[in-house]
Formats: C-alpha cells, structure tokens, sequence
C-alpha cells in the first residue's frame, strides 16, 4: 500500500486545470488518465484520496482517481482515460469518467459500469415566450399544476396507457414511437440526440423482469436527483448563440426535465452484470475491479448488452418526452392557451449515461470507436454532420442540471473538446457527500426553508429525500462549469436559476 506522497508521485498538472494521471499508478495501465478540476475542485478530489490512502480495507468505492486509472486499464482503451470536473466515485466507473474503446481492436470491450444503472439519465430543455412576469403571480399554482400532472416518487405509476405491446414498441422507436401516439412534435425529434431513438435496439434482449419493471413506470419522473424545474434565464454569456436556441433576453422563462430509464434501465444493467462475469471467466478478461465487469464489444454477451440499453434509451426519451407533454398540457391550462402559443419548443435533449458507436479521428486516421460516458455529456462542435441543422453554426447544446435550487447552465461543443475528451464534457455538479451523509447531517426542513427563502417554490413527493439532494451534498455547479469552459472542452452560452423544482 503506498503512502499519499507515493501516489503524488504518478500526478503531474498539465495545466490550470488539467491533471495527468501517469501509467503505474495502477497496475496494467494501457493508456494515461486525464482529469480537469479548478482550485476549488482540486481539494475535494485530492481529499478522497488521501483519506484512501489512510483507511485501507474500507468497504465503499474507490477514489475517482484510482477509477480513473482502473478504466485506463480496460483492454482496448484508446486516447485517454478523462475525468471531467464533476468526477466522484462511482459503480466501477467514476460518475463523470468518460472513456472510448477501439472497435477494430477484437480484444476491445464494453462495460456497463462505463454506463451506469440509471440508462439515458438526461436533460431535455423547453423553452416558452412567457416571461418571469407572466409567471410569478401564479407560480405557487403553477407548481402545483406540474406536481398534478407529472407522476413523481419512488414507485409513481405512469398517466398515458400502455399495454406490454405498447412498451415493446417504445423500446425498439423511441420517439418515434412517441410521434405516432401523438404525445411528441415532429420538430421535438429534430432537438434530440440521436433523433430520439437508438435504431440498434432490440427489446427481446431486455429481459422480462426489467420490462414489468418499465410497463408502470413510463411517463413518470422517479425519484433521486430527478426533477422538473421551471427556470429563468439569468445570464447570456453568448448572444448569437443563445439566439439560435430561441432565447432571447433576460428573464425568459424556460423547463427543464431531468430524467431517466426508471426501474427498467437499472434491470437491464443488472442483468448485463451477471452476463459479464461469466463472460469474463471464459474468455480470460482481467480488470483491477471487480465492479468493471465487461465483455468484449463483440461477444454475444457485449452485443445483447449494446441492444438492451439501447432499448433503455429509447425507453428514457419515451418518458421525458411524455413528461414533456403532460408539462405542455399543465402550462397551456394553466395560460389557457395551447403548447404552440407559448413556444414551447424543446431547445435540446442529452444524454448523461450512455455508450456510443462514434467516428473520431486519432493521429491523422478515422476510427470507429465506442465511446462510454458515464456522467459526462455528449459535446460536438459546429458543422458536425451528428448535431441539427439549427445548431450547426453554434456547436450542439450541453444541458447542465444544477442541483436543486442553484442555477443550471446551457454550454455549446468546442472543437477542441473534439480532440481532447473525444466530444465530451462535464453533467452536473456531481455528489460532494454521499446520501447517506447527507441525510445524517442535514435535516430536511431546513432545506426547504432555505429554498422558500430564495422564492423557490417546491414540491416533493417524499420531503425525507430533500437533504440528499440539498446544494449542501454537491460540488458547485458554477466550478464545473467554468472548468470546462477556461479548458475550452466547451463554451458558456446560457445560465439559468430556478423559480420552482417539483421532486420525486
């Protein structure tokens, strides 16, 4: 076991806000890790671990770095192994650890800790023509009206019927499936990425006990870090930009949905698990953590993984586009008016949990890789042939979901994040304390009180949850964010502060 001052050894700063993670700082190390903090950041990595280094034999994760360099260690890695500002430990992979694996390499591989269990846990943002004028007399109903009309909480049951035929057919469309129900806009499809449906799927390789997990559940917002926020422009740090999204001044009023693939996708990652263990015993795959369970990309097991979560995917656009119309329906009541007379276009969607066949290129030649983000948000720059047509001169929309009452950001693609984290940038704020310590040390009523101070309006289905999810259990969101930015892995465009969060 190595001492603290050991470890410092193999990490060297490259920059005012890079890292180098050197090889040898774990054993089996194919390529080096990256990760990117500030000042502020750089303490609370660096804590975890030099606390690492003192208890050893502790149950729990490994320290984000270490995961870091585990990854790094995957057959098949090629690049970097990155680690974006918001990086905490995580399930195998560190929440906000991004990764690409060779798919010409046989030997390379997929591993569903490079996913997460929450499959397609993403962002989508609307916008409106209505102002934060319009909005703060009738706020409080407002709230209500969402809470009424989004089902939320642990075990919330969906409002838009389906049949298991239905759901077998939302998990191969997408939201195509969505469009011919009549519960999407042709244009919402457009502002998603992947159009809203990954056409790998196949829902036979989703078991049937993720399936009866997923029939109840779509249309519903779950419980965690999931929420639907109503939000209000705060700042334009890039016009232009801001512009082509539809946002055009200050005090603009805009929703945000935070969601993912419910109880199925967690199923799906559970199932693929088993899957890769045996699958790893056979053909002799060696990791640093047990918790990196993988399989090669084109082994049966590493195939019937891709098609299940993609299935998962479709089924997490399916749902925050159903959340999308029944938050269009609580609106247009609530102005009576129609979802088109307020503009309520949705500006982007992304993905935070995902893997990825992708074109890059690396020294000079294209490769076919697949590219795992974990906590880390898919970040093109302009004139990519994968991001709309509205967004080809700006680079394709990043959503960043602040915790519940700090702002949220909308940041663009840079090229230069193109060649450094392979499109990629950071998700949230990323968890600072773990949930159970959070709920040991903060007391719930005093986080809703704070938030009623800074006129938040809230409603949560189960107030116990509140203090896992206070500002007081995360990173700050504006450190992620300008890291990412004075890295030039992407660029600020909007951010946004809330005027009421409905919660699971």
């Amino acid at each position: 076991m190595r001492t603290y001052n050991e470890e410092l050894q193999y990490l060297e700063k490259m920059s005012p806000n890079s890292w180098k993670i050197k090889k040898g700082f774990v054993p089996n190390m194919k390529v080096e890790g990256i990760f990117y903090i500030n000042d502020n950041l750089e303490k609370l990595i660096f804590d975890e671990l030099k606390n690492s280094c003192r208890h050893t034999g502790m149950g729990g994760f490994l320290p984000g770095m270490k995961q870091i360099a585990n990854v790094a260690a995957l057959p098949g890695i090629v690049g970097r192994s990155v680690g974006l500002p918001d990086v905490h430990s995580g399930y195998g992979f560190a929440i906000g650890n991004m990764a690409a694996f060779d798919m010409d390499n046989p030997k390379a591989v997929v591993s569903p800790g490079g996913v997460g269990f929450d499959i397609n846990c993403g962002v989508r943002l609307l916008r409106t023509n209505l102002s934060e004028k319009d909005v703060l007399p009738v706020k409080e109903q407002l709230a209500q009206s969402l809470f009424d009309h989004i089902p939320v909480g642990v075990g919330s049951k969906g409002v838009i019927p389906m049949t298991a035929r239905d759901l077998e057919e939302a998990l191969e469309m997408g939201m195509d499936w969505s469009l011919r129900e009549g519960y999407a806009w042709a244009e919402d499809k457009e502002h998603c990425e992947e159009y809203g449906r990954m056409l790998q799927a196949d829902p036979s390789k989703v078991s049937s006990r993720a399936k009866k997990r997923g029939l109840p559940q779509l249309g519903t917002l779950g419980a965690g870090n999931h929420y639907a926020e109503i939000q209000v422009v705060d700042e334009i740090y890039n016009d232009y930009n801001a512009r082509k999204m539809g946002i055009e001044y200050k005090g603009q009023v805009c929703l945000m949905i935070h969601s993912g693939s419910r109880g199925l996708g967690h199923q799906v990652a559970t199932d693929a698990l088993v899957a890769m263990e045996k699958a790893m015993k056979r053909d002799k795959i060696e990791v640093n953590d047990r918790q990196l369970a993988c399989a090669h990309i084109k082994s049966q097991e590493g195939q019937d993984y891709l098609k299940g979560m993609a299935s998962a995917a479709n089924y997490a656009w399916v749902n925050r586009t159903s959340m999308t119309f029944l938050s269009r329906q609580a609106f247009a009541k609530m102005f009576q008016s129609t979802p088109d007379d307020l503009d309520m276009h949705v500006i982007y969607d992304v993905s935070h949990n995902i893997a990825k066949v992708e074109e890059h290129w690396m020294d000079g030649k294209q490769k076919t890789l697949l590219v795992h983000r974990k906590g880390s948000t898919r970040a093109f720059p302009p004139h990519h042939p994968l991001i709309p047509v509205d967004y080809q001169l700006t680079g394709q929309p990043v959503l960043i979901g602040g915790t519940m009452g700090t702002c949220s950001y909308v940041l663009t693609g840079t090229d230069q994040g193109m060649q450094e984290t392979f499109g990629s940038t950071c998700h949230g704020a990323g968890r600072a304390l773990s949930r159970a310590k959070s709920r040991r040390n903060l007391d719930y009523t005093e986080v809703l009180r704070v938030l009623d101070q800074k006129g938040i309006s809230i409603r949560v289905a189960s107030p116990k949850l509140v203090m896992e999810e206070a500002p007081e259990s995360y990173k700050n969101v504006t450190d992620v964010v300008n890291t990412c930015h004075s890295a030039g892995i992407s660029q600020k465009c909007i951010k946004l502060r809330p005027i009421a969060v409905i919660k699971g």
